[in-house]
């Protein structure tokens, strides 16, 4: 069942995503070679108590970190780790927060130090699919459908892929709710988008193939042929004028 939620629960959305917010400008200044992944963690879980939220990650489904990172062909769910960040390496930082009862997820991914060409572009690719394709069509009386097929057009048409096998999802009192969003799709189809609908939409796009696989410690997800991956997500509320970014940053649009 899917959950509309109201003014004042979006309010308090709102709230948490401003923490988030605040907890990825600050991770962005922060991450720098010689890091380990483990240090960016821990620097998460501070941000985030500092400012009154909780980790939404931390012991969900036994996941054992504050927040995911991932590493170059890393997609996403990957683990803090005494892995050392070098030049040039692409981190996506994927963070969730609960505030007040209620839970906003959010994620970026940066180069570490000085990068390569391609790997900026396809960053940027990952980032403008949401703020440049998807978010046109996130308006009541639209269809996921129509939200899902922009993303997947605008990314497929700069010559990347689109992972399949995960997906952006509801959100509020529980970190998934329903319904799924993927990144791909046909338009016209699936919910229809009206307000009070909270959305966490996640592109995750790839440099080679869409295929992905899950490592043994049973949550990275890796691409299949080792290419780079990007990982760009928002909290999303849907209002009577259009969609408000619950979990902006200095990074968003």
């Amino acid at each position: 069942m899917i959950s509309l939620k109201s003014a004042r629960e979006i309010e308090l959305m709102r709230e948490g995503g401003k923490i988030l917010g605040c907890v990825l400008s600050e991770l962005k200044k922060y991450v720098k070679p010689g890091q380990t992944t483990l240090e960016v963690d821990r620097k998460a879980a501070a941000l985030i108590r500092e400012r009154g939220g909780q980790s939404a990650f931390k012991g969900y489904r036994d996941y054992p970190a504050y927040i995911c990172t991932s590493v170059n062909e890393e997609v996403v769910h990957g683990i803090p780790s005494d892995r050392v960040l070098v030049e040039g390496d692409i981190l996506s930082v994927d963070v969730g927060v609960k505030y007040m009862g209620y839970y906003t997820d959010a994620a970026r991914t940066w180069v570490v130090g000085q990068g390569s060409r391609e790997a900026e572009e396809l960053i940027r690719v990952a980032r403008e699919s949401l703020y440049k394709a998807g978010l046109d069509m996130i308006r009541p009386g639209n269809k996921l459908g129509d939200v899902s097929h922009a993303i997947q057009k605008f990314i497929e048409s700069n010559g990347f892929g689109v992972v399949r096998d995960f997906v952006g999802h509801g959100i509020g009192r529980a970190i998934h709710e329903e319904p799924q969003v993927p990144n791909f799709g046909k338009p016209g189809r699936g919910v229809k988008i009206e307000p009070g609908l909270v959305i966490a939409v996640e592109p995750m796009v790839t440099q080679g193939s869409f295929e992905v696989v899950i490592l043994e410690d049973g949550w990275t997800v890796v691409t299949k042929d080792g290419k780079l991956a990007s990982h760009h997500e928002d909290t999303i509320a849907i209002t009577e004028s259009g969609p408000e970014l619950l979990t902006y940053s200095e990074e968003s649009l």
